[in-house]
């Protein structure tokens, strides 16, 4: 293996670009390609670059280049298709989330990493994080059954909301975003989904008459926990308490303390704090509350303020997925289990979406 791994970044949107610039920076790996069906009339692409290949043709790019590492960054409609290509080249593959549209695109995503004996990282956040890996270890420590609050609504507005409005051709709002959040509630019960039910909204004209832009689901965990997660995108988004992050156990509740006052929007504004990316990774404090009771059933234990002293920024985080991948490959890391909560949380939301859309509760396989 060369010292550093070539790598080919496909789609140059708000992620792709995120993930190439990681990837620049990162030592180990080197740009060898960038690809974009608009890359042509692209002019806000770092001057360095100039000397990298430019392609608007994946199929192309990918024979082209012969890369070491394929960065599927493009919407989630292609994710699957470009993935497998990228296995069946040889090449190891970072994958924006969603995995796929589909359970079965997922299975077969997974399978032909396997098949090449090739990494697949998929771009969920929750365990590169250090706010989330410590509010993982406390929720942990809380009991079982455990109840699960989470949301993430943004006030899209101005270029935010042409993005999301693109972005509604293939996820909703609670398939594309929820994953993240479904995904950590994988992790912190360690046990299986069985059971989805879902309600959602459409409160614009400007999306497909069969899309909503609000979402909320319920999922239940074979060990009696429960979780509940909710996303909206649009100008009529709230933007109070548009971030949750709370876990309840029986021997308390580990939550992440709320963001900072939103400003209200001022008239004319074509930017919201919800929609910003920076403000959804960026690291707060934690509050653990124990539920232990004395006399006249007064808390025994006041609660703690848990800071997260390393305070990974957006571009920080997508850094930290990259190195994450590096090492997977050149140490030869066992990714089933990424793989298998990779494939468990589009289950969990494409139920969700199920549910809506059917207006019935879903059981999940065994």
């Amino acid at each position: 293996m060369a010292d550093k791994l070539r790598v080919l970044v496909v789609g140059l949107g708000h992620m792709g670009m995120s993930h190439a610039q990681a990837y620049d920076r990162v030592d180990g790996y080197e740009l060898a390609g960038l690809c974009a069906r608009s890359i042509a009339s692209r002019s806000d692409l770092p001057p360095e670059w100039d000397r990298i290949p430019r392609f608007s043709d994946y199929r192309e790019a990918l024979a082209a280049v012969a890369p070491d590492v394929v960065a599927v960054c493009t919407w989630p409609n292609t994710h699957a298709e470009y993935a497998i290509a990228a296995f069946e080249a040889g090449a190891h593959v970072f994958l924006e989330k969603p995995i796929a549209q589909t359970v079965e695109e997922a299975e077969l995503v997974v399978a032909a990493a396997k098949q090449a004996g090739r990494k697949l990282l998929v771009g969920l956040s929750p365990p590169h994080s250090p706010m989330w890996i410590k509010l993982e270890e406390k929720a942990k420590s809380l009991g079982k059954p455990l109840v699960m609050r989470m949301n993430l609504n943004q006030q899209s507005i101005g270029p935010a909301w042409n993005w999301h409005k693109d972005l509604m051709h293939s996820a909703s709002p609670i398939v594309d975003c929820g994953v993240h959040y479904v995904d950590f509630m994988c992790a912190i019960t360690g046990s299986r989904p069985v059971r989805v039910h879902a309600m959602g909204a459409r409160l614009s004209d400007e999306i497909a008459p069969d899309m909503y832009n609000y979402g909320q689901l319920q999922v239940i965990f074979d060990d009696g926990s429960v979780g509940w997660y909710e996303a909206g995108w649009g100008p009529m988004m709230s933007q109070t308490a548009f971030i949750v992050k709370d876990i309840i156990g029986p021997k308390g509740s580990v939550s992440v303390l709320a963001p900072d006052i939103v400003e209200p929007t001022l008239a004319g504004a074509t930017a919201a704090t919800s929609s910003e990316i920076h403000t959804h990774s960026k690291i707060r404090p934690l509050r653990l509350h124990h539920a232990e009771v004395g006399p006249g059933n007064s808390l025994v234990h006041s609660d703690e303020d848990i800071e997260i002293t390393e305070r990974l920024d957006h571009t920080q985080l997508c850094e930290r997925k990259q190195t994450y991948l590096l090492n997977a490959i050149r140490h030869d890391t066992d990714m089933s289990d990424h793989m298998r909560r990779a494939v468990d949380s589009i289950r969990i939301v494409l139920a969700a979406d199920e549910s809506i859309r059917s207006k019935r509760v879903v059981e999940l396989p065994a």
